[in-house]
């Protein structure tokens, strides 16, 4: 089995094998999983590791490994209104949701009971497949769990 030990700073390099995974699973720092060739690979990197889309991996064999967020069931919010959208994000961020912030909306793993306090505030909800890539929280962030990474203050 390959094994992958560490986090290469970005750079221009190419990759030569991709490994696609969820957010649930690129937020553990020790795993066995697969590249998109089928290759079984051994995760073990530094406690607390958090592999993002784009991140590049050195392989113990010198082979370069692209991570890739997989799509995934995610519930998105999208709002004209700023204030609107804020007030959904406090909400959600209350309850400790991680969540994925762009230009006019938010995201977070799908869950139907979120949706409809979400739909409450006046908004709307649509339930798609993208890849998950949340705020890593305003002090780096860590975790309790691995679906829902937050920041103490």
């Amino acid at each position: 089995m390959l094994n992958i030990t560490r986090k290469l700073p970005s750079s221009g390099t190419p990759a030569d094998v991709k490994l696609v995974l969820p957010f649930q699973l690129r937020n553990k720092s020790r795993l066995r999983t697969a590249l998109d060739t089928g290759e079984e690979v051994g995760l073990i990197l530094e406690r607390g590791s958090v592999l993002r889309d784009g991140d590049l991996l050195l392989a113990d064999d010198g082979r370069i490994v692209a991570v890739v967020a997989e799509p995934e069931t995610v519930s998105t919010v999208r709002a004209s209104d700023p204030l609107a959208l804020c007030r959904a994000s406090y909400h959600l961020g209350n309850r400790h949701v991680a969540l994925q912030i762009g230009a006019g909306w938010v995201r977070y793993q799908h869950d139907h009971v979120l949706d409809e306090m979400v739909r409450g505030l006046g908004l709307s909800v649509t339930v798609e497949e993208a890849p998950f890539e949340p705020e890593a929280g305003a002090y780096g962030g860590h975790s309790h769990s691995t679906l829902a990474p937050h920041a103490h203050g």
